[in-house]
């Protein structure tokens, strides 16, 4: 006897942000090292929300969030963080527990500047 299958779409059980939040950290454990993973599973979630209206919500196209969002697609951060913005998503940082020591390095002095950093004898840096 064949085994008998049914279409499965993730975007029709992400009914909240709650669900959507779920759903990419569970894609960011699964795909950690695979950005295009992550912009796949941003998509699915996109399709969730409903491309029409997260092109009204973000100021971006239709057809510019689907090329973005597809499987092969590349899209800017900006892209990325409208449509989490417009899912009802929050991005934070946290400290990954692999991560033995950062990379000591100056900082650039065009960031230095704008940040107001001092020097070591307290002098403010100059651009």
């Amino acid at each position: 006897m064949a085994l008998k299958t049914i279409p499965w779409d993730t975007a029709e059980h992400l009914k909240t942000p709650a669900d959507v939040v779920a759903y990419l950290e569970a894609a960011l454990e699964e795909g950690a090292d695979d950005p295009a993973f992550l912009v796949e599973a941003i998509g699915t979630a996109a399709r969730a929300h409903g491309m029409s209206k997260l092109a009204a919500d973000t100021g971006l196209t239709r057809r510019g969030l689907y090329k973005a969002l597809r499987e092969n697609g590349n899209p800017s951060f900006a892209t990325v963080y409208a449509v989490l913005r417009a899912l009802g998503v929050r991005i934070r940082a946290e400290a990954d527990p692999r991560a033995t020591r950062i990379r000591r390095g100056r900082a650039s002095p065009t960031l230095a500047a704008r940040s107001g950093a001092r020097t070591p004898r307290g002098r403010a840096r100059a651009n």
